[in-house]
């Protein structure tokens, strides 16, 4: 399978467009934990080799290219938090936290690619949604990079902060294990209220 490359960029820098930054999100699925997400401007002349989307790179080269594209990107992570994913859906925080991403870069660019099907409401910039953007998009693939290494070392921090649930393994998604101890524990001021294993524990008396 072929790696995401700089096709989509190139394609927008012919037409004019000089600054492109590729936009994803983490944490969409979790129960616990903020949706992180992170815009990247790669410099075209120093892409980092072996860009892909997060999920298909193991944590060493996750953690490798991290490193390079801290060297030769321009970049920003933002979050939407546990009481905002509750108050207004996960669908909503997640455009959200992208929109702050964005809007958080030191540069603005021109263009924002952005992976899924949906851009956020009130870009300034032009964008375009790419689904499965990260396996296609240099500058997507490298932001779902930034936001999973970012957010993966929140919830390690957490996990030292509420032992017991496995942050640092499952950094908040609803594995069997997590989704026991909350059963055996309790719930915590990171776990999401709306979402169905945390809803129906809390609410359990009215099932």
């Amino acid at each position: 399978m072929s790696l995401p490359n700089f096709d989509f960029e190139t394609g927008l820098i012919k037409k004019g467009y000089k600054v492109i930054a590729g936009v994803d999100e983490v944490g969409r699925g979790c129960i616990a934990g903020p949706v992180t997400a992170a815009a990247v401007i790669l410099d075209p002349q120093n892409i980092p080799i072996g860009l892909n989307d997060s999920k298909k790179l193991s944590l060493r080269k996750r953690e490798k290219l991290f490193h390079a594209i801290q060297d030769t990107c321009i970049f920003c992570v933002a979050h939407s938090s546990v009481e905002e994913i509750d108050k207004i859906n996960i669908l909503q925080a997640s455009l959200l936290s992208m929109k702050r991403a964005v809007e958080g870069l030191r540069i603005k660019p021109d263009f924002v690619l952005i992976d899924g099907n949906k851009s956020p409401e009130g870009l300034e910039n032009r964008s375009e949604a790419i689904i499965k953007g990260d396996s296609k998009s240099s500058s997507i693939a490298a932001a779902s990079i930034v936001a999973k290494i970012t957010r993966d070392r929140i919830m390690s921090r957490l996990d030292k902060e509420f032992p017991g649930y496995d942050w640092s393994q499952n950094a908040g998604y609803p594995t069997k294990f997590h989704k026991s101890a909350i059963l055996n524990i309790g719930i915590t001021p990171y776990h999401r209220h709306s979402f169905k294993p945390v809803y129906n524990i809390l609410y359990q008396e009215n099932f």
